[in-house]
C-alpha cells in the first residue's frame, strides 16, 4: 500500500478535478459543434454518431471521476476512450484536418499525439492505489 504525503494527495484530487471538468466540458462541445468533430471521425465510422457517442463517454467518465465509488471505473473507461479516440487523431494529422480553434500546422498536429499518451497516463493514475479516495477502494478491493 502507497501512502501519499498530504500536498501529494492534494495534488492527485486537484488534478482528478480539472481532467474531469476538462472531460465534462469537451464532451458537451461535442454536442454543441459536432461537425467539428465529425470532420476527423476515419472512415468507416460513422462521424455523427462516434462524435455523440465519444461525447456522452467523456461526460460519463468525467463525472464518474468525481465519485468516489465510481472513480476507479470511470477511470478505467477514460483512459478506453482516449485509446478509443486516438485514430481520430492519427486521421486529423495524416490528412491535416481543419478544426475551428486550433491552428493548423503540421507541426502542432504531429505535437498532439504523443499528448494522447500524457492523458491516458493521467486517466490511469486514478486506477492506482484509490486508497486515499473514500469509497473509491471498494471497486479496487482483490476478493478473498
Amino acid at each position: 500500500m502507497t501512502s501519499y504525503l498530504p500536498s501529494q494527495h492534494r495534488r492527485k484530487e486537484i488534478l482528478r478535478g480539472i481532467l474531469a471538468v476538462s472531460l465534462v466540458i469537451v464532451g458537451i462541445t461535442h454536442f454543441l459543434r459536432p461537425e467539428q468533430y465529425a470532420r476527423i471521425v476515419p472512415p468507416p465510422f460513422p462521424p455523427f454518431a462516434s462524435v455523440y457517442l465519444s461525447g456522452v463517454f467523456e461526460i460519463l467518465g468525467g463525472l464518474g471521476l468525481l465519485v468516489p465509488v465510481l472513480s476507479v471505473t470511470a477511470a478505467w473507461g477514460i483512459v478506453a476512450l482516449f485509446i478509443g479516440v486516438f485514430p481520430a487523431n492519427l486521421y486529423m494529422t495524416f490528412h491535416l484536418i481543419k478544426i475551428d480553434g486550433i491552428p493548423q500546422s503540421p507541426v502542432l498536429y504531429w505535437a498532439r499525439l504523443p499528448l494522447q499518451a500524457v492523458l491516458i497516463a493521467w486517466a490511469y493514475w486514478y486506477t492506482r492505489n484509490p486508497q486515499g479516495q473514500m469509497g473509491a477502494s471498494a471497486v479496487a478491493q482483490k476478493p478473498d
